[in-house]
């Protein structure tokens, strides 16, 4: 082929290719304005970054690495191993009613967004601010073609954390011979069971375990990762609450940068995270009822706006591009019926005698938060929060058509 004629061709490609960019750019502003938002975070993120941001909040390596010692000792092999599957089927249920969601519903705000929706007018705002303050949660105002990528980053995510997991506690649990000793506060790791394991299986096989310190040390950077994803699904949040004015100082934190990134929003999340991380300094058992409270929160959220889809919007829901057809209602109802019930197991004692090194603070702290916030909703918000509000100009729209 002749040079001309190859670059001609190239250049017609690239052309095509800006062309779709600029199409799914279109399609995903004219989306959002359909919801009442104009667009001012960059969609630069693909179904791949969107996966990678979900996959690096879930972090299994972080999750298992850190609670393993809690699940030897208070369940055994036999229950991590099985449980595994079993509450990662029920997490995915949940997955997919939360995509069916994001598909018609793709901004920013997420789950406080969808509540208000969900619920329409008379029901939307006093749910929306339940839902807000009880929420940290993503990016899909960022992401391309959100009403697609949003509900594959969030399933695909949530199904490999699940195989990825599974083989990560399989390999950790059969190298787990001597279960007393490897929770003892006498073996080399002073009692954490998976550093010890790591030091044994180098140490037995090469003579030291420098190997299994090594791999403490990728868990520590899936930890930093972890945190700075969090960070940044945090900040969205904080970001898409302000922009409805729920926040206090709500134009502040509503700013974005010549980036299009919420600089302010993701400073004040970092500074959060930050002076929640301190408190283990000083108290476990504080650090401990804060973990409590985020887990607790976190699945309440996730619950709520698929609550209102199978009961208020059960009739008026209109699906996005991805649905779950006829199975949605179901898998919506199974969805709530198991947050609902861990809800109540991770609020139990999880040993006895109950002493105040044992007490579960996690009913109080979640009860204590759901106070806070209906009385906050009573005294003041009712009267001047009104959910999510469009910030387009219809009038300017208007008089530019």
């Amino acid at each position: 082929m002749p040079m001309a004629e190859r670059r001609l061709l190239e250049g017609d490609e690239s052309i095509r290719e800006e062309e779709e960019e600029e199409e799914e750019g279109n399609a995903d502003g004219s989306r959002l304005k359909q919801l009442g938002y104009k667009q001012e975070l960059s969609r630069s993120l693909s179904v791949i970054s969107s996966f990678s941001v979900s996959f690096s909040v879930i972090s299994v390596l972080t999750g298992i690495t850190t609670l393993y010692n809690t699940g030897l000792e208070f369940g055994g092999p036999v229950t991590m191993i099985y449980g595994w599957p079993i509450a990662g089927a029920f997490t995915l249920m949940v997955g997919l009613a939360m995509s069916e969601i994001c598909s018609a519903y793709p901004t920013s705000g997420g789950l406080y967004f969808w509540s208000a929706k969900l619920c329409g007018n008379r029901w939307g705002p006093f749910a929306s601010w339940i839902t807000g303050w009880f929420n940290i949660v993503g990016q899909t105002e960022e992401t391309k073609n959100a009403d697609k990528n949003g509900p594959k980053g969030i399933i695909s995510s949530i199904g490999i954390s699940i195989i990825v997991g599974w083989g990560y506690l399989l390999g950790i649990t059969f190298a787990a011979t001597n279960i007393p000793y490897l929770l003892s506060s006498d073996n080399d790791a002073g009692g954490y069971a998976i550093a010890e394991v790591f030091y044994l299986a180098f140490k037995s096989r090469y003579g030291n375990g420098i190997g299994g310190i090594i791999c403490l040390g990728i868990v520590a950077v899936a930890i930093f990762f972890c945190g700075m994803s969090s960070v940044t699904s945090n900040s969205r949040t904080v970001y898409a609450f302000s922009r409805d004015g729920a926040m206090p100082l709500s134009s502040f934190w509503h700013k974005v940068n010549d980036q299009e990134v919420p600089i302010n929003a993701v400073w004040l999340s970092a500074f959060i995270s930050f002076c929640m991380a301190l408190t283990s300094l000083g108290s476990l058992v504080a650090f401990q009822a804060m973990v409590s409270i985020a887990t607790i929160g976190l699945y309440i959220a996730y619950a709520l706006p698929i609550f209102f889809r199978v009961t208020l919007a059960r009739k008026s829901f209109v699906p996005g591009p991805f649905n779950l057809g006829r199975y949605s209602l179901l898998v919506g109802r199974v969805a709530v019926l198991w947050v609902a019930t861990i809800t109540v197991l991770f609020s139990l004692p999880v040993a006895y005698p109950i002493t105040g090194d044992t007490l579960n603070y996690t009913p109080v702290l979640v009860g204590g938060l759901l106070l806070l916030t209906v009385a906050s909703w009573l005294l003041s918000a009712r009267h001047w929060f009104r959910g999510p509000t469009t910030n387009i100009n219809a009038r300017a729209e208007s008089s530019d058509t």
